[in-house]
């Protein structure tokens, strides 16, 4: 991408504000109407806060490394931007959209790029009942929580719960439990992306649970509603040497 026009933003990181003024000073920086592309500094977790905040834009974001995670980020360096830019590879994300109902009768939706999980609130597990394009797949799962997972978000939160890594183009979603007790053997499913999964609470006055959408959380659900999003695109950037498909094939050799 030659010439590109970016809009540079930053983490609160420590070395990150002097980084960025090296950034604009060198390359430029335009306000987000003249941008072509969003320059991210920071972590995983600053990446999902500048696609969620500028979603609606439809520009795409190269983000490079400044915090300890960077799955989703590049290497950082300051000597060759313009040229990564124009090399970079350009990957496109459906989100997650989480439709969840509270305790009280209001209903909170949310996009998740990498993961809607589901937590039990206090000491006592969570009762869940789970449907599949409107059939019941499991009457009650006894567990701390369960949660879906897109094909990019599958090595996160995901991996830690024992659930697959998807590869990009699998058009699939992880549905895995966390830390189950019944079914005992139950160890999740993979779903095609176009599957509708409802979550109903069993029980949610005496077995309280959250329902999160990356980091947005809504507490005391009663009903979770999760379908891919198909009318969002979100478009993330990659040096070619350090693809995201790549990372996710190499996350399950580690």
């Amino acid at each position: 991408m030659p010439t590109s026009r970016l809009h540079i933003v930053g983490s609160e990181h420590t070395q990150t504000p002097a980084i960025m003024a090296a950034l604009k000073l060198r390359y430029g920086h335009v306000a987000l109407e003249s941008a072509d592309v969003i320059v991210a500094l920071g972590g995983d977790g600053f990446m999902l806060r500048v696609l969620h905040e500028f979603v609606d834009t439809g520009l795409p974001v190269y983000g490079m490394r400044m915090g300890r995670v960077g799955f989703l980020m590049n290497r950082y360096q300051d000597g060759d931007l313009a040229l990564r830019l124009e090399k970079a590879e350009c990957v496109a994300l459906k989100p997650l959209k989480m439709l969840a109902t509270t305790a009280d009768g209001e209903e909170h939706t949310a996009m998740a790029i990498n993961e809607v999980s589901m937590l039990r609130q206090n000491y006592q597990a969570a009762h869940l009942r789970i449907t599949v394009n409107n059939a019941v797949k499991i009457e009650e799962l006894v567990a701390d929580g369960v949660l879906v997972a897109t094909a990019a978000g599958s090595s996160a939160y995901n991996f830690s719960a024992y659930g697959p890594i998807l590869p990009l183009d699998s058009n699939a979603l992880a549905l895995t439990p966390i830390s189950p007790f019944r079914p005992r053997r139950w160890r999740g499913a993979v779903l095609p992306a176009a599957a509708t999964i409802v979550i109903d609470l069993l029980s949610h006055e005496k077995r309280p649970v959250s329902a999160t959408a990356d980091f947005i959380e809504v507490r005391d659900v009663t009903k979770v509603e999760i379908v891919e999003d198909q009318q969002t695109s979100l478009k993330l950037m990659f040096d070619p040497e350090h693809s995201l498909e790549e990372r996710l094939l190499n996350e399950q050799f580690r």
